[in-house]
């Protein structure tokens, strides 16, 4: 059984994702504008955007174990 996600997961996963898409330009940028510290964190932002974002991929997939009935 396929449940979708509720209004609001989908809307928080919007947000996470446009998060990550502006640290990962942030970052391009600062670094191009040679802002090392500005540079390195909008990094270490983007990096933990991109696992939170994946353990809750992994939280939302089927683990393989039939349901108890």
């Amino acid at each position: 059984m396929n449940r979708s996600p509720l209004p609001w997961q989908a809307l928080g996963r919007f947000g996470l994702r446009a998060l990550r898409i502006t640290a990962s330009t942030a970052t391009l940028v600062e670094l191009l504008r040679q802002e090392w510290g500005v540079g390195v964190s909008a990094a270490l932002a983007w990096l933990l955007f991109l696992q939170v974002e994946r353990r809750l991929v992994a939280h939302d997939e089927p683990t393989g174990t039939p349901p108890q009935t």
